[in-house]
């Protein structure tokens, strides 16, 4: 199988689950009992926090683990004023769209936030909430100047940086940010487990309750293994960076160029700055769905968007809210390449797609 679909999920490093197993078997208390086993479950939760923190350059006690990137977004969302006024673009993830009742502001053609209209807002907001990296295009939001924007307006923000993780140097500090969305699997982690790192007193209302863990912003016995393999993984994404970067930009590089060679494909937002390993193209007179299952019959794992979103008929609302003709997003797929591509397997896709085209 060529595994194409790195932003729905990553197969998990053997790095990773290596310091996951003895937590299944010998590591299994309850981190907050108060004897020498459970001890143990505690310091490695303090240890994974740590690197976690380290990962997006935030403080140990500013990480909040939760169950995903999801679960992450809602307390964002949720866990603030009851009647919060909430701000968001039109092509956030669907836990964040489908979350609460906010109000959309638009993107231009290249999938950026509208600063024009950001800079003319005509109502009050608690709370703005932006994609830091765009799960279906990759493009890259100036998350750092939209937040210096808000912040003049006295809005808290907060990104979903679950796509960023990993693929490109995330700041927390410097981005100017309030409140910050991750996922382990996505970065060669665990499912069921991310965080929300968090630097201000807005969160007063948790999801969960009745437990008192994750200094109360997340009741229920942690979920041991999969925090200490999340911790693992940050650690590994925040020093395999470069190294994880160059090697996906150049098999993205290779693969547009393939692209030009098929006059039937157009690459969606490919001035844009995106990160390295994220290709989004249509492909005229076709449909998504068509190819992706026509591909999976060749042994090739791609999506036709977000793995979240799978199962629709409808065409991307990424790429709607972009302007893109609706036939022509209805006809998109998205490459998103790993550490494991390579270029024969870019060769071996393009060479299918042609035939399937």
């Amino acid at each position: 199988m060529i595994y194409f679909d790195h932003n729905a999920t990553t197969p998990i490093d053997d790095r990773v689950l290596q310091v996951m197993l003895p937590f299944f078997d010998h590591y299994y208390a309850n981190p907050s009992s108060l004897y020498k086993l459970a001890r143990l479950s505690r310091s490695a939760i303090d240890t994974a926090r740590e690197q976690v923190a380290q990962l997006v350059n935030a403080r140990p006690e500013q990480v909040v683990f939760t169950s995903g990137g999801t679960e992450a977004n809602n307390l964002a969302l949720k866990g603030g004023l009851p009647q919060a006024n909430i701000l968001t673009s039109a092509f956030e993830h669907p836990s964040i769209l489908q979350s609460v009742d906010a109000e959309l502001i638009g993107i231009t053609e290249q999938g950026y936030i509208d600063q024009q209209a950001l800079s003319q807002l005509n109502k009050p907001f608690d709370l703005a909430s932006f994609m830091l990296v765009n799960n279906e295009t990759g493009v890259i939001q100036d998350i750092a100047c939209l937040s210096a924007m808000l912040k003049q307006q006295g809005i808290l923000v907060h990104t979903d940086a679950v796509q960023a993780a990993g693929k490109i140097s995330i700041d927390f500090q410097a981005l100017g940010v309030d409140l910050m969305s991750l996922s382990s699997h996505k970065i060669y982690g665990p499912k069921g487990c991310g965080a929300l790192i968090s630097s201000t007193e807005y969160l007063t209302n948790p999801l969960l309750t009745g437990g008192g863990q994750e200094a109360g912003y997340r009741a229920g016995t942690e979920n041991v293994p999969a925090i200490v393999g999340f911790g693992k993984a940050a650690e590994l994404a925040c020093a395999e960076l470069e190294q994880r970067q160059q090697h996906c930009l150049q098999l993205r590089l290779y693969l547009e160029k393939k692209l030009q060679d098929l006059p039937q494909v157009r690459v969606f937002a490919q001035d844009s700055e995106r990160v390295a390993n994220t290709v989004q193209f249509g492909v005229q007179n076709c449909i998504g769905e068509m190819l992706l299952m026509q591909l999976d019959r060749q042994n090739i794992a791609i999506s036709s968007g977000s793995a979240c979103a799978s199962g629709e008929q409808s065409a991307s609302h990424v790429l709607m809210a972009m302007g893109i003709e609706e036939k022509l997003a209805k006809s998109a797929i998205r490459v998103s390449l790993g550490q494991a591509n390579t270029r024969q397997e870019i060769d071996f896709f393009v060479h299918q797609l042609k035939q399937i085209i």
